[in-house]
């Protein structure tokens, strides 16, 4: 079994690679969605009950604010993978400013984000660690964290 933890700012493109690359196989968890983080705590402790692949779609900026998923699901006995969406902040306002209504951020909290972000390393407990790029032509690129 398996957690994924995304890692990016806003408008980073987290959660179209979800639905391209882990919809039919993961549950996905969101702040977005669920409001709180007892909420997804929660869920995710059900999930992990429940042997259920997850994926946590978060900006997850801070180390300090992985390392409670990563504990819980090596507690568990789930694998940690992380997937590292390298900012882009033109892209990201850029692709924040499509979302409909409130779903947009205001630009000051996405770069807020960015200022605090602080880049996955294998030392905070992942099993992988993988960064995403956009290429020109609008493509994922995966490639493991060097």
């Amino acid at each position: 079994m398996e957690i994924i933890l995304f890692i990016g700012i806003q408008g980073s493109g987290k959660t179209t690679f979800y639905r391209e690359r882990f919809f039919d196989t993961h549950l996905r968890l969101s702040l977005d969605m669920l409001r709180t983080r007892p909420r997804l705590e929660m869920l995710l402790k059900a999930c992990i009950a429940a042997q259920q692949r997850v994926v946590i779609d978060n900006t997850n900026p801070l180390a300090a604010e992985r390392w409670p998923w990563i504990v819980m699901a090596k507690a568990a006995g789930f694998r940690v993978i992380g997937y590292y969406f390298k900012p882009e902040v033109r892209r990201a306002i850029k692709w924040n400013s499509l979302r409909p209504g409130k779903q947009a951020i205001p630009v000051p909290g996405l770069l807020g984000t960015m200022k605090k972000m602080e880049k996955p390393t294998m030392e905070e407990g992942f099993d992988e660690l993988y960064e995403v790029t956009i290429d020109a032509s609008n493509q994922f690129v995966v490639a493991p964290l060097a």
